[in-house]
């Protein structure tokens, strides 16, 4: 695997990356490239998939999306008020 090696960077984004490291009990290399993934958009679709299927199993859990009425219902409920 390729390495790379950035030279002069800012304290603020130093110590930002190094606080997030810490937090996710991460070493400030994999921190580093968590990011620059971030940035460049590899995990978005990904990430995003497995919101829509936390959502559908919550949804599914809690039976919320059959109690929920429809909007043309609330919007001609408020215009009769």
């Amino acid at each position: 695997m390729p390495s790379l090696q950035i030279r002069n960077v800012p304290d603020d984004i130093y110590q930002a990356i190094a606080f997030r490291a810490e937090r996710a009990h991460r070493s400030l290399a994999q921190q580093a490239v968590i990011e620059l993934r971030s940035v460049i958009g590899e995990n978005r679709q990904t990430r995003r998939a497995q919101i829509l299927a936390r959502i559908r199993q919550t949804l599914a859990e809690t039976g919320v999306a059959n109690t929920l009425t429809a909007p043309e219902t609330m919007i001609r409920d408020d215009r009769e008020r």
